[in-house]
């Protein structure tokens, strides 16, 4: 096992890394202020990882209320946020029972919020089950469910108090998530790790193939990029934004196509190749350095091509982005392979045309 530290001073937490650790209770109970938890999970990770969970708390002597949702992107909503407000008030929870999310980044998002929110705010863990969620949104405390108009715009920045990623939970993860899971690994490198980058374009099939070693490297190293980036600027006033690389182009995607028809990390590459071709086209980056970028996705399995939604609709989801300042677009662009910058630079048009090069066309 391997374990990271989020330096967040009085709110620091560790990101332990490792094959079996999901049933390993003695990890968790030290970080329990009363002997009641409530674990929130989906219909598809309970039955391959709840019990195996819950039984080491059970028979640590921990009460555990079990809340299981409904899996997919299009449930991350107020509707099934208030199945979690049901259980724990019919379970009686207080504000010191600790709220667990136990799945993918969906889970882990909802979670996180319910614990925000919940008697004005409840400790809370991640366990994330997913590439996407260790490697990504289990790590730095964003918190959100999707508006039918835009992605994750109604949430809180909430810092977990322990974060359990164990590697042997992706042994049962379909390819399709894995591969999307990679979008998120890919990213780092792009914008700030060159040679993590370059260690990808060479142990890319080793990941694909789920060799345990390189999983572990590339979930640890990915989460250490991140938390230096979350602890030099936790609520995303500067640096932080940088982490969104492909987002604003994805997140409109996401929405435009309906939650859960493109992954998220499918919508992410997509939206990573539309800021490549906007940055050759403002003359940061080379379109060999396009050609690059695309080669590693393709290798990836992920797409790197939007769906046929037309810049229109594109731009009017776009601007529902966070990122959005003073009513100005704001993205973030390639100033080179490995360095990424937030920039308002791009007019609409050049926009529109990185948009149509790499959209389908009907």
């Amino acid at each position: 096992m391997e374990t990271l530290n989020v330096a967040l001073g009085a709110r620091a937490y560790p990101i332990h890394i490792g094959q079996g650790i999901i049933e390993q209770s003695g990890l968790l109970i030290p970080y329990l202020r009363y002997p009641k938890v409530a674990v929130v999970t989906n219909t598809t990770v309970a039955p391959l990882y709840l019990q195996r969970f819950t039984k080491p708390l059970r028979d640590a002597g921990i009460e555990v209320a079990e809340i299981i949702l409904p899996d997919g992107e299009q449930f991350k909503n107020w509707q099934t946020l208030n199945t979690i407000f049901d259980v724990l008030l019919e379970r009686r929870c207080e504000r010191s029972t600790t709220l667990i999310a136990l799945g993918g980044g969906v889970v882990g998002d909802m979670t996180g919020f319910a614990a925000a929110c919940y008697q004005r705010g409840m400790p809370f863990i991640q366990v994330p089950t997913t590439l996407l969620s260790q490697v990504d949104s289990s790590v730095g405390g964003k918190t959100a469910i999707n508006h039918p108009l835009g992605k994750n715009m109604i949430g809180a920045f909430y810092q977990p108090k322990l974060v359990l990623a164990d590697t042997d939970c992706l042994n049962s993860l379909p390819d399709r998530e894995l591969r999307a899971g990679l979008a998120e690994v890919i990213k780092i490198g792009l914008i700030r790790d060159l040679p993590f980058l370059e260690w990808l374009e060479s142990h890319l099939e080793a990941l694909l193939s789920r060799s345990p070693n390189e999983l572990q490297y590339a979930i640890s190293h990915s989460c250490a990029n991140k938390a230096e980036v979350v602890v030099a600027d936790e609520h995303e006033n500067g640096v932080r934004a940088l982490l969104n690389l492909g987002h604003t182009f994805g997140h409109a995607i996401e929405a435009g196509m309906g939650y859960g028809k493109w992954l998220h990390g499918e919508a992410v590459a997509a939206g990573t190749m539309m800021a490549a071709e906007l940055s050759c086209q403002l003359g940061w980056i080379s379109a060999a350095d396009v050609e690059r970028v695309e080669r590693l996705f393709k290798r990836a399995g992920l797409p790197v091509v939007g769906p046929a939604m037309g810049a229109d609709r594109f731009l009017e989801l776009m601007q529902h982005d966070k990122k959005v300042q003073d009513g100005k677009l704001r993205l973030v662009l390639f100033k080179q392979i490995g360095q990424a910058v937030v920039s308002d630079a791009a007019a609409p048009e050049e926009i529109v045309r990185a948009i149509d090069a790499r959209s389908a066309h009907v």
